[in-house]
């Protein structure tokens, strides 16, 4: 019975130490010295990774939209609005998602696995031994990585996405170029690209605290590395999605929908 128990709660430690991981990082932000060469080849690494798959996927993602969006468009009339429907689809779910599940499946992974392997070597702790913080030497500049890389990939995809719905758009279902550019504004608004940039902000902030706490947790040797990378590519899709679902449902209730 007390087995069943601890298996029960297991879940509930973890989140627990994950959040109060997540405050060490916060904590961490604000001391000094900040590792300013960490943070710039990290960003570096997280970029080159992931802008390539970005790009790449991008083009299905915004293709798929425009045209599922078109062909439900087309059967109520309104082609007129395909490129704004296309546009929001696009801004606000699509691209941040996109953005999130490569930062989370290339870079996440990419740094559990470095800071895994430095645990099993026992360099994390050697570093605490001399008085060096592991979180504010190496989490805090990843994290930051994340996000600033994260800002930029969203707005690669949504401009990609937006330029494969419009050539998919204009070839496949016959819609002419300037009903699709002119409806932009339709039912588009500026607050829709600031959520996309936060939702992909707190994304890469999400995606690189759970990749370095399954890290700095891992054991077990190899083996225990791998692990904490496939947990911690998990834990992040999961949680992204329940924090898109939020953002997405607080937004709609700060901002309502633009009305044609």
């Amino acid at each position: 019975m007390s087995l069943t128990a601890a298996r029960i709660l297991r879940p509930v430690g973890t989140a627990g130490n994950l959040f109060a991981f997540a405050l060490d990082v916060g904590r961490g932000l604000f001391r000094r010295p900040f590792q300013t060469r960490e943070f710039i080849q990290q960003a570096w690494f997280i970029a080159s990774v992931t802008i390539i798959p970005t790009a790449l996927v991008a083009i299905p993602f915004g293709a798929v939209i425009a045209l599922q969006v078109g062909g439900l468009i087309k059967q109520f009339g309104a082609q007129s609005f395909t490129g704004s429907a296309s546009v929001l689809a696009v801004i606000q779910q699509a691209g941040p998602i996109a953005t999130a599940l490569l930062i989370a499946g290339a870079g996440g992974s990419a740094i559990a696995a470095d800071l895994g392997a430095r645990k099993i070597r026992e360099e994390l702790d050697a570093m605490m031994v001399l008085g060096i913080d592991p979180i504010q030497r190496l989490v805090v500049p990843r994290v930051l990585a994340c996000m600033l890389v994260a800002v930029f990939l969203n707005g690669m995809v949504s401009v990609v996405g937006v330029g494969g719905g419009y050539v998919f758009n204009v070839i496949l279902q016959d819609g002419t170029p300037g009903a699709y550019l002119a409806s932009f504004t339709a039912l588009a608004q500026l607050p829709d690209v600031w959520i996309g940039m936060v939702k992909a902000l707190i994304f890469g902030l999400i995606a690189a605290i759970v990749a370095a706490y399954k890290g700095m947790n891992a054991a077990g040797g190899p083996k225990g590395v791998g692990d904490a990378v496939n947990e911690s590519v998990v834990i992040t899709f999961l949680l992204l999605f329940v924090v898109n679902f939020t953002l997405s449902t607080i937004y709609l209730q700060l901002v309502p929908p633009k009305t044609g």
